[in-house]
């Protein structure tokens, strides 16, 4: 779907100044929406499923590492 499409499938909430306040969004738009978003959370979905102790776990021995001067280059 092209954004001139979904531009001109939503609708805007006007207040008593003609300002827009809100959107009227298609529940079939608003589905895919929520699915890209959901798709691109910007983690890999690996790490999606990582339990929030194990990443405060990996977090906590790189702090370690790199205060003991054991750095890495990106790449790595």
């Amino acid at each position: 779907m092209s954004i001139t499409q979904i531009e001109s499938s939503i609708r805007y909430v006007t207040n008593a100044d003609g300002e827009k306040t809100d959107v009227l969004v298609p529940v079939e738009l608003w589905d895919k929406l929520l699915e890209i978003l959901r798709m691109n959370s910007g983690l890999d979905p690996i790490d999606e499923q990582e339990p929030n102790l194990k990443i405060l776990a990996d977090l906590q021995t790189a702090v370690q590492q790199a205060q003991a001067g054991n750095t890495y280059p990106v790449e790595e």
